[in-house]
Order: structure tokens, then C-alpha cells, then sequence
């Protein structure tokens, strides 16, 4: 794998970027990076084999940009472990995945350290999301309404378990957090338990305001696998083994993922039982329901007020 020398002082932040075929957008995304107000980060890239341009990309801005690392895998490693990857190379002591096709305010990141830093509790923090398109016009907002603010780890880990919205698992979150939990997986749904196990370990913050814009495109990985196996097989090559990784293990392993979860966590033995409690009634009425997906709204107020250019670097305005 290529990379360059590191830095002799490590940044607060690392923030990287899995990528895979990304050409499309990934300039955009770069610029929006690169681009923001907070500026003691590294940005490490962990490029699956890409067959496109990106690695020309990646070079081109690793030569304009020290604080870039670029990593080619030798082999397609699949989403999860490229992901979880850039956490054992990660130097900072905040982390944030990016995405090679999503926009971020110049101050998302600034604002998300900045909240962290006022609150040594909460375990991570992000911003409201909305959902652009191909042009990078705001189509949607998304409603978070999920109490994973609340004091009590049980009343979180219930939160997310019941209720829908949010993309934590993008935040700037506490590398040694981080670190504790299971990262992610490559069974079904493991997004969501990944996101529970986070949430055990603290509260999370939300910057009130719309800075982190999600692109919804016809290649996104969500539209492009219809069936269970095709979306763990994405995440994993060998979960396409249907032998060796039948459905059935691929829908146990995510129970037992919120189980291993709460086992790992640093929580009192009342809070464990409640949990358990909690998860007991979740997988009783629901275990295998879809529920869990992001609810959007096309409101006009908020829609309209948002303007993409304005804030992202890159769009309409300078990066530099």
C-alpha cells in the first residue's frame, strides 16, 4: 500500500475516506474537506481496488495537500474493512468517516470539535442532515428524532433501537471510543448496531444546523443491493458464500450484535439489565422489520433556506 512519510505532530482529527469507483464526485467531496474552516486534520484515503479514476484523483490532491495519506488496498477487501481500516491508521484523537460523494459545510467540522471540546461527556457530535441530488441541490431534510442526548445509556441504546433518522455513524467521535467498540460489520443491519454500541458509550451532540449533505444518486450503495446477501456480500466478498454465511446467520449475527454490544460497553449492572430489557422487547415485536430507515421530508421552509453553495467550498466559492 502507498502512503506518504507522516507528519511529526499528530492532528486532533483524522478523517477518512473509504472510496471504490468514486471519480464522479469525489473531486467535489475533496474540495468540500480540504476546504473547511478547522484545519488541524489529516485525511487519509483507503482506495478498495477503485478501476476508475480515482487513484489520478487522489494523487492530484494528495500532491497539492500534506495533510492527505493515501492507501491503495492490494485486494478487494470489501466496504466494512475498508472502513475500519482507516480507524487502525487514524493518528487524531477525534475520527470522522467521509464519503467520496456526500458535501460538508466549511464549519461542520469546526463546529463538531468545538462541541466536543465544550462537552468531555458526549462521545460524538454532527449536524442536521440533507439529502441532495445528482447537482448538488437540496431535495430533502431529514428528521432526527432520536433521544441519543439523553443522560441514560439505557434511554439511548432504546432510542436507537425504536426510532428512526440520523447518520451517527458519520459524526467526528472520540478515536478512544472508537476504539472500544466492534467497528463495523458485515452482517445485515450492521450500521445500526454499530450506531447502538456508540451510543452506550456516551451522548451525542447535534449541531443545530443543516451542514452535512447526503447525496442521493442512482449508483449509492443503498439503491444498488436489493437483497440481503448483495448488500452483505458489498460489505464483505465472502459473505456472497451462501454455505459458510446463510441468511439466517446474517439476521442472527445482527441480534447478536446489540447483545455483544451491551456486554462490551462500560455500564453499571442495572443499566446492562435494562438493555437487555429493551432489547428483548425490540426483537419480540420487530427483529426483522426494516424498520431503522431514515424518514425525509421534501419540506419547502427548510428546503429553501439551505443553499448548497453557500456554504460547501467548492461550490460556488473558493477552496482555497
Amino acid at each position: 500500500m502507498d502512503g506518504v512519510q507522516e507528519l511529526s505532530t499528530a492532528p486532533r482529527l483524522t478523517v477518512g475516506l473509504p472510496v471504490y469507483n468514486g471519480e464522479k464526485y469525489l473531486a467535489q467531496s475533496l474540495d468540500a474537506l480540504l476546504g473547511q474552516t478547522y484545519e488541524d486534520f489529516e485525511l487519509l484515503i483507503s482506495d478498495n481496488t477503485s478501476t476508475d479514476g480515482t487513484a489520478a484523483i487522489c494523487a492530484q490532491y494528495q500532491a497539492k495537500d500534506s495533510r492527505i495519506r493515501y492507501f491503495r488496498q492490494p485486494r478487494n477487501i470489501g466496504c466494512a474493512p475498508n472502513h475500519n481500516f482507516l480507524v487502525g491508521q487514524a493518528r487524531g484523537e477525534f475520527f470522522k468517516w467521509a464519503s467520496d460523494d456526500d458535501l460538508y459545510a466549511c464549519d461542520l467540522l469546526e463546529r463538531c470539535v468545538d462541541a466536543l471540546d465544550k462537552y468531555p461527556h458526549v462521545a460524538l457530535a454532527h449536524s442536521f442532515t440533507a439529502i441532495i441530488d445528482d447537482s448538488a441541490n437540496v431535495i430533502k431534510t431529514v428528521r432526527y428524532s432520536l433521544d441519543s442526548a439523553a443522560p441514560s445509556a439505557p434511554e439511548r441504546f432504546r432510542s436507537v433501537l425504536f426510532d428512526t433518522g440520523g447518520d451517527d455513524d458519520g459524526a467526528v467521535i472520540r478515536t478512544r471510543i472508537l476504539r472500544q467498540t466492534a467497528l463495523n460489520g458485515s452482517y445485515y443491519r450492521a450500521d445500526r448496531t454499530f450506531v447502538a454500541e456508540l451510543a452506550l458509550h456516551g451522548p451525542f451532540y447535534h449541531v443545530p444546523d443543516w451542514l452535512y449533505f447526503r447525496r442521493d444518486h442512482p449508483d449509492r450503495a443503498a439503491r444498488a443491493f436489493s437483497t440481503v446477501r448483495a448488500w452483505c456480500a458489498n460489505l464483505d466478498p465472502g459473505r456472497a458464500d451462501w454455505l459458510r454465511n446463510p441468511v439466517a446467520r446474517l439476521y442472527g449475527e445482527y441480534v447478536w450484535g446489540f447483545v455483544a454490544a451491551i456486554r462490551r460497553a462500560p455500564l453499571t449492572a442495572a443499566e446492562r439489565r435494562a438493555c437487555y430489557g429493551h432489547l428483548m422487547d425490540w426483537a419480540a415485536r420487530r427483529a426483522f422489520s426494516e424498520h431503522g430507515k431514515f424518514v425525509t421530508e421534501p419540506n419547502a421552509a427548510d428546503v429553501a433556506g439551505i443553499s448548497v453553495d453557500a456554504v460547501v467550498a467548492g461550490q460556488g466559492r473558493s477552496s482555497g
